[in-house]
């Protein structure tokens, strides 16, 4: 598997359930996640990671207008095959360190993407981490797989 990726794109919203917006880098807090975004908080699910390998596949079924953040991920990444790694594992985004909480999740009834699309490559291979070690990440950073704490 392979161990170094990049980001692609850091992506926010203010509110759940909609597509998030690309931004010029996010501010990652410590056990919060992407300062300003919806889904941050004190829980387990704090920032939502989903490959540009995925959102290509769903392009190549034919879906179009699919850009980072139509899956409402926080973090678009290249390089790696994110639902192949553990829960436990611990990723090196930037400067930050995240740990992987969650591979894929329930997709809820009023799914923006599923609506729109027929299907959502979301809950089968986006990924949640919780925020181990804060900082900024910004699209081009490194993303290092350290291994399971």
């Amino acid at each position: 598997m392979n161990k170094i990726g990049k980001v692609v794109a850091i992506n926010i919203s203010e509110k759940k359930g909609v597509v998030k917006k690309p931004i010029e880098q996010g501010l990652f807090i410590e056990e919060h996640g992407l300062e300003g975004d919806a889904h941050a908080g004190k829980w387990h699910r704090q920032v939502s990671l989903l490959a540009q390998e995925s959102i290509d596949k769903m392009k190549k079924s034919g879906v179009e207008g699919l850009s980072v953040g139509k899956f409402a991920e926080n973090i678009t990444t290249e390089g790696i095959v994110l639902y192949e790694l553990p829960v436990g594992t611990r990723l090196k985004i930037g400067i930050t360190i995240q740990e992987v909480t969650q591979i894929g999740k329930e997709c809820h009834g009023g799914c923006e993407i599923r609506r729109l699309v027929g299907d959502c490559v979301m809950p089968r291979e986006g990924i949640f981490t919780r925020v181990i070690q804060g900082g900024v990440i910004k699209p081009g950073d490194i993303i290092e797989v350290l291994g399971d704490n």
